[in-house]
């Protein structure tokens, strides 16, 4: 699985359009990745200590921001090195890695989002057995979130392995599948069918998961409303809300990568390939921190027992 092409690292053209603003730049990412890394350790703290949260719903949100830590580690630290780098080259190694992580991040994050759904499914639907079902299944589910998109990808991922390389410039910030296999001296329009293939097939189960728990948790809803209902109800929000912010991430992503979209202004193209890596690891504890009661009741503690803290020193 070695390059034999003598393509020894790959050059990220689309960071020359920094070159004017790179202090403005770094300093956004800098402080969007600290954001990042302390929201979601925030979250994973506060659901660790927290014997009250030691729920199936709340130990799948602290794996969902397990997965956000997990992208945006794949994605910032390399993106701020090149923006104060100068020559925006990235060994074909690291191109690889890196392209291994985010993809397996954006995978698993769906598959964490379908596994919670599961989880609203049998909350509403099934509560007096909630607790009995999930219990059981919880750490299962956590399990096959993880090794299921990670194995699944690996097995996809082999083939751009073996791959040669003729060509090193890839117009992008990061480095993602489709676009080193156009690098190869090979025809690639193979790679693409298949490509898309493997998206629909690992795709349409989660898919058809959610759209099925969702259905079903209405129905239940319509059939019986009660005030028992509507609490749980309401834990669906951000779920929904995560899956259609993360939805539009992944749908920008495939739209900046596969369409030619030069006439865009630059902001607008680095908005576009940057928004999944960034805005669902940003915005998701904020979702789940605002909307569900428990968990902003004990985030106001935290900051109140601080602030009394601060007036007593």
């Amino acid at each position: 699985m070695t390059n034999v092409s003598g393509v020894t690292s790959v050059h990220l053209s689309a960071y020359y359009g920094m070159e004017d603003l790179k202090p403005m730049y770094f300093c956004i990412f800098l402080f969007v990745f600290i954001a990042i890394i302390a929201e979601n350790a925030l979250l994973i703290g506060l659901i660790y200590h927290d014997k009250a949260l030691h729920e199936p719903m709340y130990f799948l949100l602290c794996n969902l921001a397990v997965n956000s830590l997990y992208g945006s580690t794949a994605l910032l630290p390399a993106l701020l090195t090149n923006v104060l780098s100068h020559s925006y080259d990235m060994s074909l190694s690291f191109c690889q890695t890196q392209i291994y992580a985010v993809h397996t991040y954006a995978m698993t994050e769906f598959t964490i989002l379908a596994a919670m759904s599961y989880d609203r499914y049998v909350a509403i639907c099934y509560p007096l057995q909630y607790h009995t079902v999930m219990s059981q299944k919880v750490c299962k589910l956590i399990i096959f979130t993880w090794l299921y998109p990670l194995i699944a990808f690996l097995m996809f991922f082999i083939p751009t392995l073996c791959l040669r390389f003729c060509q090193r410039i890839i117009e992008n910030f990061y480095c993602v599948n489709y676009l080193l296999v156009r690098l190869s001296c090979t025809d690639t329009s193979l790679f693409n069918i298949v490509g898309i293939v493997f998206v629909g097939l690992y795709t349409m189960p989660q898919i058809i998961m959610i759209f099925y728990t969702y259905v079903q948790i209405l129905r239940i809803c319509m059939s019986s409303f009660n005030a028992s209902k509507l609490k749980a109800l309401r834990t669906c929000i951000p779920h929904l809300i995560a899956i259609v912010n993360y939805s539009i991430g992944c749908f920008l992503e495939i739209a900046q990568s596969r369409l030619k979209l030069s006439y865009l202004p630059y902001n607008t193209k680095m908005f576009l390939s940057l928004y999944f890596l960034i805005f669902p690891p940003l915005l998701n504890p904020v979702i789940y921190g605002l909307s569900i009661q428990t968990i902003r009741v004990r985030l106001l503690r935290i900051f109140q027992r601080k602030n009394r803290q601060t007036h007593i020193k």
